[in-house]
C-alpha cells in the first residue's frame, strides 16, 4: 500500500471525526460519557491488531516479535505523554478561549519538524523547512476570524500562563508523535505486534482515567463499566470506529512513512472539515479560509515536489564550460 493513499485516507477520516462528533450530539449535548470514546477506540485498535497479528503468524511463522522487557517497557511512554498532554490541554483552556487555543495548536507543526530533525536525525532541505512554516501560516490564517468580530483581539489578550501552556502542549504533541515513530522504526518487529503493545497500554491508561473519574464523582452514576454504553447511538459507534481506524492508519504511517506526512494529513483534514462545515452546518466561509487553503496547497507542493520542479536552472550553465574551452583552444592556435 502506497503511503500517499494511506495519507489521503487518513485525511478523510480525520476530517470526518469532528463532523461525526458534532452529529452525535442531541440538542447540543452529549448523551454519553465522552471519556468512554477513547477507551473503546483503543480496545477496537487492540482487537484489530491482535487478529491481524494472529493471521500474520499463521502465514509466516518467522514473524519477528521482540518480547524482552527492555523493549516492551518503552511502549507505555507515548500513552503517558498523551495523558499529560490531555491535562495540559484542559489547563490551557482555562487561560485562553477556544479560537486562541486552536491557533496556538498550530505550533505543533513547527515543533514536530524541529524534533524530527533533532531526535530522529532526519535532515530537511531549506525548501522543506519553508514548506513547514508555510503550512503553519496557512492553517493559522484559515482559523483567524474577521477583525469585526469580538474575539479578534482575544489572541493577544491572554495571560502569559496561557501562552506557556500552549507551547508546552504543542511540544508534548510533537514529542509523542516523534517518539512513536522512533519506536516503530527502531527494529524490524511486526507492525501488528508493535500495535498490540501500544494499544494495550493505551487501553489501560484510558481505563484508569475512567476509574479516576468515578472516584472524583463519588460513584454517583455507578462504576464506569455499568454505564459505558449509556446514550450510545449509531453515530456514536461511528465516532468510535472512526477514531480507532484513524489510529491504525497513523501507526502505519509512523512505520512506513514519517511524522511530517502525518502532520500534512491532519492539517489538510482540518481545512477539509471547515469546507464540509459550509454545507453541513451552514458555516460561513471567510476570505481567511480561502487564503489558508491556498497557502497550505503551496506548502504541500513545495515539500513533496522534486526540487527540479520548484527551481528552474538556466540551461546555459552547462554550456558555459564548453564555450570557455573552445575560446582557450582558439587562442592557443593563434599563438
Amino acid at each position: 500500500m502506497q503511503w500517499y493513499f494511506v495519507a489521503a485516507l487518513l485525511t478523510i477520516l480525520t476530517s470526518s471525526q469532528g463532523i461525526l462528533t458534532t452529529l452525535s450530539q442531541t440538542n447540543g449535548r452529549y448523551m454519553y460519557d465522552y471519556a468512554t470514546i477513547p477507551f473503546l477506540a483503543e480496545v477496537f485498535k487492540l482487537v484489530v491488531s491482535s487478529v491481524l497479528l494472529w493471521r500474520e503468524c499463521r502465514v509466516s511463522p518467522s514473524t519477528r516479535m521482540t518480547t524482552e522487557w527492555k523493549s516492551v517497557r518503552l511502549y507505555p511512554i507515548p500513552s503517558v505523554i498523551y495523558l499529560i498532554h490531555n491535562n495540559v490541554q484542559f489547563a490551557t483552556l482555562t487561560y485562553v478561549d477556544t479560537s486562541t487555543y486552536q491557533i496556538m495548536g498550530n505550533l505543533k507543526i513547527v515543533t514536530t519538524g524541529i524534533l524530527f530533525r533533532l531526535f530522529l536525525r532526519r535532515k530537511l532541505s531549506n525548501l522543506q523547512w519553508m514548506a513547514i512554516i508555510l503550512l503553519a501560516i496557512g492553517t493559522t490564517t484559515s482559523q483567524i476570524k474577521g477583525c469585526g468580530e469580538a474575539s479578534c483581539d482575544s489572541l493577544f489578550s491572554a495571560p502569559i500562563q496561557g501562552y506557556m501552556l500552549g507551547i508546552l502542549s504543542a511540544c508534548l504533541s510533537a514529542s509523542a508523535g516523534v517518539y512513536t515513530e522512533f519506536l516503530m522504526k527502531k527494529d524490524n518487529d511486526s507492525l501488528y505486534w508493535q500495535n498490540v503493545q501500544l494499544y494495550t497500554f493505551g487501553a489501560i491508561f484510558n481505563m484508569a482515567r475512567l476509574v479516576v473519574d468515578d472516584f472524583r464523582g463519588g460513584f454517583e452514576n455507578g462504576p464506569w463499566w455499568h454505564r459505558i454504553f449509556n446514550g450510545y447511538s449509531i453515530t456514536t459507534w461511528m465516532v468510535v470506529l472512526n477514531l480507532g481506524s484513524t489510529g491504525l492508519l497513523v501507526s502505519w504511517l509512523m512505520k512506513y512513512a514519517d511524522n511530517i506526512v502525518k502532520v500534512y494529513s491532519t492539517s489538510m483534514a482540518m481545512l477539509l472539515t471547515m469546507v464540509l462545515s459550509v454545507y453541513l452546518f451552514n458555516f460561513k466561509p471567510t476570505l481567511q479560509l480561502f487564503l489558508g487553503i491556498i497557502i497550505c496547497m503551496m506548502s504541500l507542493h513545495m515539500y513533496f515536489a522534486p526540487p527540479n520542479m520548484l527551481v528552474d536552472l538556466p540551461s546555459t550553465t552547462k554550456a558555459a564550460p564548453e564555450s570557455l574551452k573552445e575560446v582557450c583552444v582558439g587562442r592557443r592556435t593563434d599563438s
